[in-house]
């Protein structure tokens, strides 16, 4: 068969721009689950493989509007799944502030009402506001990521507890369960007591998908270890390449090879008839950009308060954060690499939060997206429109249609489950 690329969509209710709302006609609110019905019918006309939900802990008023004021990820995947058919359903759920055995539940329901399509994204949690909100103090990286690994080795040995054919349901015999095929998971570790089994069934995919996005060593080495899919921070060919390539490295010592990961760089499009029209949906995205929302992105973005520096200045010489080090590498890399403003680099953040911006006409942003797949960069791509509906519907209507004519994107969805979209076979169940 012929390689295909694949394509996520991540959801954000007010786009990923941060004004993205202020655009004529565009949707205004990450509460109004008619708006998000309508974004995934979008989304499944253009045949797109998920719909990818990021989640945060805390309200800060002056960030991202749909970091700050959202329904709860879960939730509306849940409502999203009878509106849809086809779609995968990602959400985040941080290991730091949550426990296994309810996350292994949530996402097998999630699994079974959507009758396969559950992807779980797997998330250590980058911002120390969120700990107030759990009474706790926000771990360090290297804690984060050790409790992490524990913790995704527990939710998937919950979901292996159950074999396939242990609810009989066998009228004749009054069976309903055969106990046999059902085990306890008695684990004991350094962070996590869980005796299991979780009291839900093994779900439609075997076991939800699990996706990531950490970039730092440890992050990396999660993702090859236990990662179907890995969202990736990049603003560079070159350098995506060598992330793509350093990555798919991994997989042969965790006995997995490289076309079980599906890696999907973030970028937003924005996509115009020709050039000229694209150059101005940029610019009019970012003549509303109000510069507190801006720098407050920049900030967390950096782990400092950015306000203290000029931003007509060169970029000052930080140091990787403790939070969220993919963005600030990536950041910094394209920073230096072309020779910056401090402003520069907040415009890029305020355009798409620190991910890849693609401007130009469809025939451009096809020609990209081609490049970076047939070059050894990507396997698809997480789109981020900068705005609903409008953003994706440009993409859906200019850009995928071109790439089905050059046979690079489906035209049609096969088969059951997200698994069957991506090409990724049912997991064996692990032993005991």
């Amino acid at each position: 068969m012929t390689r295909k690329m694949h394509f996520g969509l991540f959801l954000l209710g007010t786009g990923s721009h941060v004004a993205g709302w202020r655009m004529p006609g565009a949707f205004d609110s990450f509460q109004d689950m008619d708006a998000v019905r309508e974004i995934g019918r979008i989304a499944e006309q253009g045949l797109f493989d998920l719909i990818f939900m990021g989640d945060n802990l805390y309200a800060d008023p002056t960030a991202h509007p749909s970091y700050t004021v959202r329904l709860e990820p879960l939730t509306m995947l849940a409502a999203l799944a009878s509106s849809t058919s086809h779609i995968g359903l990602g959400g985040t759920v941080a290991t730091t502030y949550s426990d296994p055995f309810t996350t292994a539940r949530a996402f097998a329901s999630l699994d079974h009402i959507s009758k396969g399509r559950a992807v779980w994204n797997a998330v250590t949690g980058s911002s120390p506001q969120a700990g107030p909100n759990f009474g706790r103090l926000h771990p360090k990286h290297a804690e984060r990521y050790a409790i992490a690994a524990e913790y995704v080795d527990v939710v998937r040995g919950l979901w292996d507890c159950w074999a396939d054919d242990a609810i009989t349901a066998d009228r004749a015999t009054g069976q309903y369960i055969d106990a046999a095929k059902v085990r306890p998971l008695n684990h004991e570790g350094a962070h996590f007591s869980v005796k299991g089994p979780v009291n839900i069934g093994r779900s439609p995919q075997g076991r939800p998908l699990i996706s990531q996005a950490g970039g730092s060593e440890p992050g990396q080495e999660l993702a090859a270890r236990t990662a179907d899919l890995v969202f990736a921070v990049v603003q560079d060919f070159e350098e995506a390449r060598a992330q793509y390539a350093a990555l798919k490295a991994r997989l042969p010592k965790y006995g997995r090879r490289a076309e079980e990961v599906v890696v999907l760089p973030g970028v937003m499009p924005v996509v115009g008839r020709t050039e000229r029209e694209a150059l101005d949906k940029l610019a009019q995205l970012q003549s509303f950009v109000d510069s507190s929302n801006a720098l407050q992105l920049l900030s967390d973005r950096f782990g400092t308060d950015m306000s203290q520096y000029d931003l007509d200045g060169p970029i000052p010489d930080l140091a990787i954060p403790d939070t969220y080090q993919s963005f600030a590498a990536a950041l910094l890399n394209k920073a230096r690499r072309e020779n910056m403003t401090l402003r520069d680099l907040y415009n890029l953040t305020a355009a798409a939060r620190g991910h890849w911006v693609l401007c130009g006409s469809a025939e451009q942003v096809a020609d990209t997206l081609q490049q970076w797949f047939e070059g050894g960069a990507a396997d698809g791509f997480n789109i981020m429109p900068s705005h609903f509906p409008d953003g994706l519907k440009d993409f859906v209507e200019l850009v995928v249609p071109i790439l089905q004519s050059r046979g690079l994107f489906r035209t049609a969805y096969e088969g059951g489950t997200l698994r069957d979209l991506l090409g990724l076979s049912r997991p064996v169940r692990i032993p005991a």
